[in-house]
C-alpha cells in the first residue's frame, strides 16, 4: 500500500504539474464540447482516457513495448491538434454525435501512455510492487484529469449559461486555442 501512496503524487502531478501543458490541452480539447450537465459522459471520457494510458504504461513497464521518446513526444501534441480539429466540425452536440471523444481518448490515451513510461519503469525499485504502483499512479492520473475537467466545465458553465456565449462559439474558441498551442508543440517537437 506504501507503493500506491509513493506513486499517486507522479500520476497527480503528470496532469497538474507544470510540466503538464500537453496533457491539459489534451484534456482541455476531449472536454471542450460537453458543459457541467454532461457530467456523465465526461467521466466515461476521462476513464477512457485512463485506460488507454494505463494499457501502455503497464505494457512498457513490463517491456512487452518500447518506443522511442521523441516520438512518443511528438506524437502527443499531434493527438491534441487531430481531437482540436475534430471539435470544430462538430455543430451538434448530443450523446450520439459526440461518442467520438471516446474512441479518441481511448486511443490516444494509448499513446500519452508512452510518455510517463521510461520514468515509471526506471523509477520502480525492484522490492515495490509494480501493481500497487502503476494503481497508485493511475488513480492519481485520474484524479488530476477529473480536477482539470471540473475547472474546465465550470468555465464554460459560466461562459454559456451566464454569459450567454453562444455554445458552438465557446467550443470553436477554446478548441481554437488549443489547436494553435498544441501546433506549436509539434513543430517545437519535430523529431530530428
Amino acid at each position: 500500500m506504501q507503493d500506491f501512496g509513493f506513486y499517486f503524487g507522479p500520476g497527480w502531478k503528470h496532469i497538474i504539474g507544470k510540466n503538464a501543458l500537453d496533457h491539459q490541452l489534451f484534456i482541455a480539447a476531449l472536454a471542450a464540447i460537453y458543459l457541467l450537465k454532461d457530467w456523465k459522459q465526461v467521466l466515461i471520457l476521462v476513464t477512457a482516457f485512463t485506460i488507454g494510458h494505463s494499457i501502455t504504461l503497464a505494457l512498457s513497464v513490463f517491456d512487452v513495448i518500447r518506443i522511442n521518446s521523441k516520438l512518443v513526444e511528438f506524437l502527443i501534441p499531434i493527438t491534441i491538434v487531430v481531437t482540436a480539429v475534430s471539435n470544430l466540425f462538430q455543430k451538434k452536440f448530443t450523446p450520439k454525435t459526440i461518442r467520438i471523444n471516446y474512441f479518441l481518448a481511448l486511443f490516444f490515451g494509448l499513446i500519452h501512455g508512452l510518455a510517463f513510461s521510461n520514468y515509471i519503469r526506471f523509477s520502480i525499485a525492484d522490492d515495490q510492487s509494480i501493481g500497487w504502483s502503476l494503481f497508485g499512479f493511475n488513480v492519481g492520473l485520474e484524479l488530476g484529469q477529473v480536477a482539470v475537467v471540473i475547472a474546465l466545465l465550470l468555465v464554460a458553465h459560466v461562459i454559456v449559461n451566464i454569459f450567454r456565449v453562444n455554445r458552438r462559439h465557446w467550443v470553436l474558441f477554446l478548441s481554437t486555442a488549443v489547436f494553435a498551442l498544441a501546433l506549436k508543440m509539434v513543430f517545437d517537437r519535430f523529431p530530428t
